[in-house]
């Protein structure tokens, strides 16, 4: 069944608080590799950053100590409850180079061009990132970065496949694939830069690979199920009896333990090129300028 516009944009994970609280404790698990995509994508000191999808704000708030106090980093993101909760966030801890506005920035336009375009886990929610990233594009002045980092489910497993663990994983694939989520964008990264008119990217892959009763990897699975499991049930992929989150974390543990295996958590896979003179750009619908109102 082909696909209606709406069910190509659909976010399953929503925007409620123990979403946003999810992101931020997923974020402390990937921070170690989005920080080092972004030192050897050439992100430094003094550099004026668009972080696009910017949710709670971890990345944007990670950009910012790396590009100092003489930098600025801009996030966006199109749901308010994040736009306010990441300015909270560095209200709170007097962060001054970092400030949080409300939009899709595939559909604005800034007042002077970015040094570089950033983005994490959000490309795979566009319906078409070839577009997005073309347009995105736009917003960097010629030899600036654009460098995103999103997932590859494919390769998320047990070792020994253990059936709860390997199950859920299932679900969440159909669940995120159902409404239109790509869950291998980051394998597709090299050739959506190509298309969208950049030079073919860098890339590296990382992942949290464990075992024992301590793997991280336990926790991010069943906390992913706890965010999608409305819509799991909305589309009858699974329901709450089958999923039965109350004791998941202990129920996949005790079989990978049991079983003296090993988990690996989905991969990010990061990408990262500069734009070229010969860059076609698109413009922007909606104009935004600074200085913007916080939220």
């Amino acid at each position: 069944m082909k696909k209606t516009a709406a069910q190509e944009s659909t976010y399953a994970l929503g925007h409620s608080e123990q979403e946003l609280d999810r992101l931020s404790r997923q974020a402390e698990l990937f921070e170690p590799f989005t920080r080092q995509l972004l030192l050897q994508a050439g992100i430094t000191r003094g550099m004026r950053i668009l972080d696009v999808g910017c949710g709670s704000g971890d990345v944007a708030l990670l950009t910012s100590e790396l590009v100092g106090p003489s930098g600025q980093v801009v996030g966006a993101d199109k749901a308010i409850s994040a736009v306010q909760r990441a300015s909270e966030r560095a209200q709170a801890r007097q962060i001054g180079n970092v400030q949080f506005v409300e939009g899709d920035p595939t559909e604005m336009q800034f007042a002077r061009p970015f040094d570089a375009v950033i983005g994490r886990l959000v490309l795979m929610y566009y319906p078409h990132p070839v577009d997005a990233i073309r347009k995105l594009a736009g917003h960097v002045r010629d030899g600036g970065l654009i460098v995103f980092q999103e997932v590859d489910l494919a390769n998320c497993r047990s070792l020994p496949p253990t059936p709860t663990f390997q199950r859920h994983i299932g679900w969440i694939k159909q669940t995120l694939t159902a409404t239109g989520a790509r869950t291998q964008l980051g394998l597709e990264l090299y050739s959506a830069f190509v298309d969208a008119g950049m030079p073919g990217p860098s890339m590296r892959m990382d992942a949290l690979i464990g075992g024992g009763p301590d793997c991280p990897a336990f926790e991010l699975v069943v906390e992913i199920t706890r965010s999608l499991l409305p819509a799991m049930e909305e589309l009858k992929i699974a329901t709450a009896n089958e999923v039965d989150i109350s004791d998941l974390a202990e129920r996949i543990r005790d079989e990978v333990v049991g079983a003296r295996g090993v988990v690996l958590s989905p991969a990010l896979i990061g990408a990262w090129s500069r734009k070229s003179r010969v860059e076609v750009r698109d413009t922007p619908s909606r104009i935004a300028r600074f200085p913007y109102r916080r939220a």
